[in-house]
């Protein structure tokens, strides 16, 4: 997921990511253009390569802006996630028992789980049927630091697989995993060059799903549209629901494009990114702050999703107009 005010990095970053790639799908840096009869498929790592452009030989929807690349999607009705808390979450602002629980909420089937901007995802399929549009948080466990508090992806992937191996989560092919981090927790290249990120890799035996949400806390201004968002407990305190913008981003492009290998656009961009901090037409809230969608009982400022019908655009709602930013 790009980061919002990021543009004036976007050199330097363009020249890590291309010397230090990993098997993940992350915010977009700068992307070469693309060859005469050359597509662009991503590396895993934010960046893309050219390859021969040709028919994918799919029974699948395209022609609205995206293409099916020949890969899997996540069919689950609804697709399960299960969270890993990472750090200290007992802490002050957004580090609390309070933001576990909204976010916990608001990946449940009655909140965002079963909501008309989830069934966006049903325009996206494989050669054996389509996404439901439905996911469902069914677990989380707390891991207050055994990789210390500065992360690369290989201490992310041994923390995860530690749940796993321990039998503290399902070893689930089809679920997704989220690591979240509190605003203390480092991890290299967040607020700089994304943030958060999704990938694959076989852990415990099992093609796991996993994506990294950092708490925006650590970094309003390049990863939260707005510093107070419509659920802050206090002014300036917008973690939760900057937290949840990402993690709508990352489960979308997750369930959409899990093995890197299914949907995305020409220069590389998934579903979400193509509609990266678009919002739409929004509302103003009793504490000032902006929102664009309500269910599970809550406000949302969650940025538009890319639907792959009708010629494609970004949207809130499935079957509803579409916006530009």
């Amino acid at each position: 997921m790009k980061t919002f005010l990021g543009k004036t990095r976007y050199a330097l970053a363009f020249l890590f990511v291309m010397v230090a790639a990993n098997l993940l799908m992350a915010q977009s840096v700068l992307r070469p253009s693309v060859p005469a009869g050359d597509k662009m498929v991503p590396n895993g790592d934010g960046t893309a390569a050219a390859v021969a452009a040709g028919p994918t030989g799919q029974a699948v929807v395209t022609g609205n802006g995206i293409n099916y690349n020949g890969g899997p999607v996540l069919k689950g009705s609804p697709v399960p996630i299960y969270i890993i808390w990472y750090g200290n979450w007992s802490g002050t602002g957004s580090n609390t028992a309070a933001t576990q629980s909204l976010i916990q909420g608001f990946l449940s089937s009655t909140s965002l789980g079963g909501s008309s901007y989830e069934a966006i995802n049903t325009t996206y399929g494989d050669t054996t049927g389509n996404v439901s549009g439905h996911l469902n948080f069914v677990q989380a466990v707390s891991d207050p630091g055994s990789q210390g508090t500065r992360l690369r992806n290989s201490r992310i992937s041994t923390a995860i697989s530690a749940q796993l191996t321990a039998g503290h989560l399902p070893t689930d092919p089809n679920g997704v995993y989220l690591f979240i981090t509190s605003s203390d927790v480092k991890e290299s290249g967040f607020c700089t060059q994304f943030c958060g990120f999704h990938t694959h890799q076989t852990l415990n035996g099992a093609d796991i799903k996993w994506a990294f949400i950092g708490n925006t806390d650590q970094c309003p201004s390049g990863c939260e549209i707005q510093a107070t968002g419509p659920n802050s407990p206090a002014t300036g305190v917008g973690g939760a629901d900057g937290m949840a913008n990402v993690i709508t981003h990352e489960t979308e492009e997750t369930i959409t494009d899990p093995d890197l290998n299914a949907w995305f656009d020409a220069s590389g961009n998934e579903d979400a990114d193509k509609c990266n901090f678009k919002f739409g037409p929004t509302q103003t809230a009793a504490n000032g702050a902006r929102f664009n969608q309500t269910f599970g009982g809550h406000n949302w400022m969650i940025q538009m999703e890319w639907e792959n019908s009708r010629g494609g655009g970004c949207d809130q709602t499935l079957g509803g107009p579409f916006f530009t930013n």
